[in-house]
Parts: structure tokens; sequence; C-alpha cells
């Protein structure tokens, strides 16, 4: 693959990327302002959205922060939490044949949900490509890192997002990244068996696992489902 082609896939990848990136902006601000409350210093944070770089895990991890921190929860909590990236995995991974061995555990790292996302939806068009998916994660992932310090210098100046209706971004983020897959009636099963799946856990159980069990009636309702017929010249 010659250069130039490297470079386009690296700059589809991050204008792909960046309104998603930019919509999660504000939450890496929230974020470092409640590092911040917590007692937490703009380099703790920083070293921390670099090694975890998964933003759920770290805002149940800065929710529950306390001194001496308690080592075992955070592990465990980022453990549960982050289940759903073996199911991300498990769908990415037949779509990595053009990366080395070595590329592929940065893609690990890499790997978010909003990553996952567009990689998926790249891959149901065109293949993916290394350039893409890095110009797509590395972005992303600088970016989240940028908003998460920015966010402990602006302290208590930051408004609860639930005062400003923010709350429901991260929700309409997601809501319109699955309606990309929506190309055909077989993603309504999938869809509505996740929803209904993750609702029910949720209201018996409380608590983050009702991220895998939505990831997991997906799965199901995708197993049962009548194979796909091909298209016939």
């Amino acid at each position: 693959m010659s250069i130039s082609s490297v470079a386009r896939d690296v700059r589809s990848g991050f204008i792909t990327m960046l309104p998603i990136a930019l919509a999660v902006v504000p939450f890496g601000l929230l974020l470092g302002s409640e590092a911040v409350r917590k007692g937490l210093t703009p380099a703790e944070i920083g070293l921390m959205s670099m090694i975890v770089f998964a933003g759920s895990a770290q805002f149940l991890t800065v929710s529950i922060w306390t001194h001496p921190a308690p080592w075992a929860a955070f592990a465990l909590a980022a453990f549960l939490i982050n289940l759903r990236h073996v199911l991300m995995s498990a769908s990415l991974s037949p779509k990595l044949k053009a990366f080395r061995s070595s590329q592929k555990a940065l893609v690990a790292f890499l790997l978010a949900d909003e990553i996952w996302a567009l990689s998926e939806r790249r891959a149901a068009h065109h293949p993916l490509t290394p350039g893409f998916y890095f110009g797509t994660a590395v972005g992303f992932y600088l970016i989240w890192l940028a908003a998460t310090v920015a966010g402990t210098f602006l302290g208590e100046a930051l408004p609860a997002p639930e005062t400003i209706g923010f709350d429901f971004v991260f929700a309409a983020l997601f809501i319109s990244l699955v309606t990309g897959f929506a190309k055909s009636w077989r993603a309504i099963p999938i869809i509505l068996a996740s929803l209904f799946a993750s609702l029910l856990f949720k209201t018996l159980y409380g608590g983050t696992g009702f991220i895998l069990a939505g990831g997991l009636a997906g799965i199901g309702a995708a197993a049962l489902l009548p194979p796909e017929k091909k298209k016939t010249p």
C-alpha cells in the first residue's frame, strides 16, 4: 500500500471520528472536573486516561474514589464494566486481515465503543485498513486525553450535566451509532433484543452488568436469524 493511500485512509478515519469525539469532549471535561473534586491532580487523571482509556470505567472509578484508594474495588469494577470489550473484539477480529500481529495489540488497547462502531460501519462497505482504524482511534484517544486533563483546570466552574440537559448526549450519541447499522430488517430484532435484555437486567439487578446482558442478547438474536440470502448478479 502506497504512502498516499495510507495517508488518505488516516485522514478519512480522523474526519469520520471528529464529530463523535467532539461530542464526548464535555464528558471528558466533566470527568476531569470531578477528579479534582475527589483530590486527583491533572497528572493523575491524565495518567488514568492514558492507561485506562475507557470513559465509563473512569467515571465509575472517580465516583467511588477515596483515600486510601480501594484498588481491588477499582479493578473489579473496571473488569465488569469492560467485559463488553470481549464481544466487540470478537466481532472486529475477522475484519483485521490487513493488520500485522504487532498492530493488533494496539488495536485492542485503543478499542472503545465509538471506535468499534465506526470500524464496523467502515468494514460493512470497505476493507478495514490500519490507516483508517488508527486515524480514528489515535485521534479519539488524544482528544479524550486532552479533554480530561483540561477538565481538571476548569474544576468546579463546570456545571453538572443534568442541570443543562447534557446528560442525554451520550445516549443520543449511541442512538446515532446504532442507527448506522440499521440497513435492513435484520437489525431490528437484534437491537430490540439488546434493548429489552439490558433494561430488564438494569431493573432487576442494577449495576453495570446490563451492558454485557444487552450484548449477549443481541448476539443470541443474531444467531437465531435465518441466513442472509446472497444477492445473485
